[in-house]
């Protein structure tokens, strides 16, 4: 692309309005584009150049400008904001999600642009607050269809997602990305322009892709790919609400705020989370409810509200005791709820330094989840408990937990797993000039398995 031939008046005066340094603003490029799963270069030097019109930023990283920009102000700041709008347009930012759902799972087939596109941001975490959803079901009731689809079409949506959901615990998310986003696009969210015999039918086929959406989402995050997987969740909360404006609805609100929560971005992740309370509570079941409620504790935490995020625990335990209803296919998706919320106990207490408390609850997860069924989980939780023990000085037991999850993360296609072998290097390090047993062949696996 040709070097403009003016300075970026906008971006300069948006940089200068925040109080940015341009050292300061490379530094949250290259983080932001770390959590969309791509590595850049960008320096002080180089927002000088984009400052000055000397060169254009490339490919994604107008959106990483955006989005630091956007984090550091408090607002949302875009690409055309800052001069730095894309020629092209997308069709996933489509207002009829049955559209959008049909884009995002070619796109992804095809990489036509799509990773191009799909950047994770903050003001994406608050996209259900503003959703008229009653404007996009009065558009989708609106089509006339001759197809037919039956109770039966819709139960073969969940088998498939049913069957790919559980490889995915046990192969990680990139194991049979391209087979559920192709179905997504080809057959799934096509369904939902057909006729159906009844409105429960209806309802459940808008469940049913949505969940499937949701899948792909989850996969996307698995491996690092957080803008795709954003784009999913938010997609997967519109056909949600039509399915169900109150459960699965306030399922898919939690959904985008566990995404945020685990980049560490709580931004709107109260907000969300209260939302999500306000649509389910009377609606969905204690197992549901709980699984809610644990992510109202952990956005609490991560913004160091700590009274809140007390009661908000209590509340997560209290509904789990609370057998009422069935749990719905939407939730059990999480796996058991107990193990669920004890993990992100876990997680609430980590970011309330409450180390002795984390080890607990981790052991306690280990024990609700089955090793088989859920590899990853344990894999997971093995990493996480090891980084406990660490933080109470009790370098054998890291190292043992630590290798127990290198052994299950073996043969895994997930950046969560990668992600989580790489943060305990440094750790190792010091172990091993300490001669902390165990700790040098611990390293040398580490540095295979990243390899």
């Amino acid at each position: 692309m040709a070097a403009p031939r003016e300075p970026n008046a906008r971006l300069r005066e948006t940089i200068e309005a925040i109080g940015c340094t341009y050292e300061a603003l490379a530094k949250d490029v290259r983080r932001i584009a770390a959590e969309n799963g791509e590595i850049v270069n960008t320096n002080k030097s180089g927002v000088s150049h984009w400052v000055n019109g000397i060169r254009r930023p490339s490919g994604r990283i107008p959106q990483y400008v955006a989005e630091a920009l956007s984090r550091r102000a408090g607002r949302t700041i875009t690409p055309a904001d800052i001069g730095l709008a894309a020629a092209e347009t997308s069709a996933l930012g489509d207002a009829d999600p049955v559209i959008a759902a049909t884009e995002l799972g070619r796109a992804d087939v095809e990489r036509r642009h799509f990773l191009a596109v799909a950047t994770f941001t903050t003001a994406g975490v608050a996209m259900p607050l503003g959703y008229d959803h009653e404007a996009t079901s009065r558009m989708l009731r609106a089509r006339t269809a001759t197809t037919a689809v039956g109770a039966e079409d819709v139960d073969v949506v969940r088998q498939i997602t049913a069957a790919f959901s559980a490889a995915d615990e046990r192969l990680g998310g990139g194991h049979g990305l391209t087979t559920v986003t192709a179905y997504l696009a080809d057959t799934a969210a096509p369904m939902l322009r057909a006729r159906f015999p009844s409105e429960d039918v209806r309802r459940a086929a808008f469940g049913a892709v949505a969940e499937l959406a949701y899948l792909a989402g989850w996969k996307h995050h698995d491996l690092g790919q957080e803008g795709a997987a954003q784009r999913y969740y938010q997609v997967g909360y519109q056909l949600a609400c039509e399915a169900d404006p109150h459960g699965h609805a306030a399922w898919m609100m939690r959904a985008l705020a566990h995404q945020a929560l685990s980049l560490k971005q709580p931004h709107h992740c109260v907000d969300l989370v209260e939302g999500a309370l306000a649509r389910g509570l009377g609606h969905v079941d204690g197992q549901t409810e709980a699984l809610i409620h644990i992510t109202h504790a952990r956005a609490y935490a991560a913004v160091g509200d700590k009274a809140p995020a007390a009661r908000a625990l209590l509340a997560a335990e209290d509904a789990l005791l609370r057998d009422d209803r069935p749990q719905p296919s939407f939730s059990l998706v999480s796996g058991p709820a107990a193990g669920t919320v004890a993990s992100h106990t876990a997680r609430t207490l980590t970011d309330l330094t409450d180390h002795p408390g984390t080890e607990l609850q981790h052991r306690a997860a280990l024990t609700r989840w089955d090793p088989i069924k859920y590899k990853r989980v344990h894999a997971l939780t093995y990493a996480d408990l090891g980084d406990s023990l660490a933080a109470q000085a009790r370098a054998d037991e890291a190292v043992a937990a630590w290798t127990q999850a290198l052994t299950l993360m073996n043969g895994m296609t997930s950046d969560r797993t990668r992600k989580a072998i790489s943060s305990i290097r440094s750790t190792l390090a010091i172990y091993q000039r300490r001669k902390v047993p165990g700790a040098a062949d611990l390293a040398r696996r580490a540095r295979e398995a990243l390899t």
